[in-house]
């Protein structure tokens, strides 16, 4: 299985794969790490467009349930502190994401 991640530096269209371990996909649930999860993706930053990037299965889904709670716990309005910093949606594309946090700053330090 692969779940592939689309990116767009400089306009061209390029795929990040992200592989699942085959040793990882039999353990149980585990614990998860989104300390190590974000160090594997900003990595690929400086890296060519299409480098894999190896994230356990069970680091995925524990990423996805943790995403779901959070989002479930909040309200759909929220209450900001000036300043404030928007953007517009990104539509998948990964790179331009890294591109706005190396402008903006990177969540919690900016807002």
């Amino acid at each position: 299985k692969c779940v592939e991640v689309r990116t767009s530096p400089h306009g061209a269209t390029h795929r990040v794969f992200l592989g699942f371990s085959t040793a990882a996909m039999k353990k149980p649930a585990e614990a998860l790490d989104l300390e190590e999860i974000i160090d594997k993706c900003v990595e690929v930053r400086t890296s060519k467009p299409g480098k894999l990037v190896q994230i356990a299965e069970g680091q995925l889904k524990a990423l996805c349930t943790a995403a779901r709670d959070v989002f479930l716990s909040q309200s759909a309005l929220l209450e900001l502190e000036a300043p404030l910093k928007i953007c517009g949606d990104v539509h998948g594309q990964y790179h331009d994401l890294l591109r706005i946090f190396e402008y903006g700053g990177v969540p919690p330090a900016s807002n």
